[in-house]
């Protein structure tokens, strides 16, 4: 299995309380995904709170993945920056990491136009060398989206062999890509439509189930439609805190987060309780 295939948990990286990454809790939680339903991970994404992190932080996490948990399943890393130098530097010490692919997202404020986001994508893939890039449309973030025109002259560059598409209304097959869906309710209907699976947040809670939306096809609409009150639930608030406060209250040391970001208040925190308790998942916690 190609490392853009398939169901990649985007993964949280828990802080202790004075802010410093927590490398012992991150491996946890990390070989727990790898264990429950991921085929692979990445790491130091938007849910990985990698805005936050310096350079060395970042890559330290990614070595850190790669290095204990690469035997286990594919490691993308995070190496996307509105700053195309940096986003080499980035991408050029996750690949001597050892990682299997690097996420490269749309250079977000500057708002470059179409020339620009194709000079800055061919300098990401040479900088890769070889290792593939999965190229990230998030135009609620960015204030950019490539259209699927772009993306297929994107997809002509020695290097790029996928998207990760968050922008729902364009999800579509992109010849010369495989297709990842960007977010957790578009994930089955990707698959549905020939793409290769998902990146994923909704994952860390319910795994295995959004597993088998890949692996049983005849059963993917009836687990899909099961799970999207899981998937609204991880997004109640700005995450990655609603997955954060859920994997807390599912036994895992998922940490605090970095601000700007904020812990789910008391009523963001029932939403996610009220999703996890009607699914059932509550229910296994306690029993365990």
């Amino acid at each position: 299995m190609r490392p853009y295939e398939g169901l990649l948990t985007a993964m949280v990286t828990p802080f202790r309380s004075d802010g410093s990454v927590d490398e012992e809790a991150t491996v946890a939680i990390g070989r727990h995904l790898l264990a429950n339903g991921s085929h692979g991970l990445v790491v130091a994404g938007t849910t990985g709170e990698a805005a936050t992190m310096d350079d060395d932080e970042h890559i330290g996490v990614v070595e850190l993945i790669a290095r204990e948990l690469g035997e286990e399943g594919a490691i993308v890393a995070g190496t996307g920056s509105n700053d195309t130098r940096h986003a080499i530097h980035l991408t050029e010490r996750a690949v001597a990491a050892g990682v299997d692919a690097v996420l490269s997202v749309t250079p977000y404020y500057n708002k470059p136009n179409r020339r620009g986001i194709l000079a800055h994508f061919n300098a990401i893939a040479k900088a890769a060398a070889g290792t593939p890039v999965i190229l990230y449309n998030i135009p609620s973030r960015t204030a950019v989206n490539m259209p699927p025109d772009l993306l297929a002259e994107l997809a002509e560059i020695e290097g790029i062999e996928a998207v990760k598409q968050a922008n729902s209304d364009e999800l579509q097959p992109i010849d010369g890509l495989a297709i990842l869906a960007g977010n957790d309710d578009i994930y089955a209907r990707c698959l549905d439509m020939g793409g290769a699976g998902g990146i994923c947040v909704a994952s860390h809670v319910v795994g295995p189930e959004m597993r088998r939306i890949y692996d049983e096809p005849e059963a993917r609409a009836e687990i899909d439609a099961s799970l999207h009150e899981i998937y609204a639930a991880m997004f109640v608030t700005a995450s990655p805190a609603p997955v954060k406060a859920a994997l807390k209250m599912l036994g895992h040391d998922a940490g605090t987060l970095r601000l700007p970001l904020v812990e789910c208040d008391e009523a963001e925190r029932e939403h996610v309780r009220a999703a996890l308790a009607r699914h059932g998942l509550l229910q296994e916690v306690h029993s365990a």
